[in-house]
Order: structure tokens, then sequence, then C-alpha cells
């Protein structure tokens, strides 16, 4: 398995990119942000992209997103082809797209917006920590990526405060801590509340 930073030759691999995202969204029954092909490929060739790759075969993918002037990155659309689910790759991904990040933006503050507990499992052992999107960017282009997500109309609700996502945020100004097990449980609690509370009110 080859996990490299991503460039122009990789082009071919932009489809099913796309496609492999919306695939894992489908059968997650959760929200997700579309991209298009040409979307992905502005990414590979500005070289803010990590791929693995098994020998020509597409494996998994994450991008850099750059917001307010530099000052917020996002490590975006973390995926892995089914093929090569469950056997750790996502985590390899996710630091390599991570220490990028640290390595082109070193004074930029890391965050991410997820639903899913293995993602915030990921950040957290990075050094992220879960915040309000209020400490987020304010960049509108940002949250106008949200427009295809299929819960976009609780972000409009309540105003881009709260969403079923959870905001995490890693801020290289900070001191640091010594790492702490993370507290799956309370995750999951707190996916369960946004979900009672945001998906019973759209019923109504």
């Amino acid at each position: 398995m080859e996990i490299v930073i991503a460039n122009e030759s990789h082009f071919k691999y932009a489809q099913i990119i796309c496609d492999t995202i919306a695939e894992s969204a489908k059968v997650r029954g959760t929200g997700i942000a579309k991209r298009t092909p040409e979307y992905i490929m502005k990414r590979l060739q500005n070289g803010n992209a990590i791929i693995a790759l098994d020998g020509d075969k597409f494996a998994g993918f994450c991008y850099i997103e750059v917001w307010g002037n530099k000052d917020f990155v996002a490590n975006s659309g973390l995926i892995v082809h089914p093929d090569y689910r469950n056997q750790g790759l996502a985590t390899k991904i996710k630091k390599a797209v991570f220490d990028l990040s640290r390595k082109k933006f070193p004074d930029a503050k890391i965050f991410g917006i997820t639903t899913g507990l293995a993602v915030m499992k990921m950040n957290y052992e990075l050094g992220y920590r879960p915040v309000t999107f209020s400490e987020l960017t304010n960049d509108p282009e940002f949250w106008k990526g949200c427009q295809t997500c299929k819960n976009f109309d609780i972000l409009t609700r309540t105003e881009q405060k709260m969403c079923l996502c959870t905001g995490m945020l890693y801020d290289p100004s900070e001191k640091k801590i010594e790492p702490r097990k993370l507290n799956g449980k309370a995750f999951q609690r707190l996916k369960e509340m946004k979900e009672n509370l945001f998906l019973k009110k759209k019923e109504k």
C-alpha cells in the first residue's frame, strides 16, 4: 500500500473518489457534502490531498481545504474504498493529511465537522477537541459546501450554530496536554441527543 501526496497524475481517480464518497454516505445514511470530479482535481493539482493506492487500484483519499486567509484549514472527504476497510487505512490517511496540513500551514487551526464516531476518535487522538461552530471558520464558502448535505436544513434552522455534525478543532497555539482515552460513549450520547432534537423537529 502506497500513501502519498496526490498530484496531477492522479486525475484519473477523481471520479471513483466522488463515487466512493457518495456511496459511503448512502450506505451509512449520513449527511455528507457531495463533491464533483473537477473539485477533487483542483485539490490534486495543488498538492492538497493524500491518496492511498494498492498498485494502480484506488484505496483511500482525504484532502485539505483552506479557509479564512489561511487562518483555518479543514481535512475533508476522508474515504476508504470498501475493499480496504477495517484494516486501519483510514487512520493512516488521516495522520498523513494532518501532517501535510501542519507542514504546509503551520500556523493554521485545523478543523472538521463530522457525524462519524470513528473520525471523531481519530481527530481526538491527533489533538483535536470538540468545539461549538462559532469557533470554526466563518468563511461563507465553507458553509456553502454543506448545501448538498441532506441535513442542511438543520444548519439553516439553527442559524449555522448547530447541526448533527460535531465540530472539532486543533489549535497549534494551545498548550498540549497528555493524550487521554477517548470517551466514545460521550460522543455517542451527543450524537443521539442531536438526532432526537433535530430529526424530531423536522418530522413535526
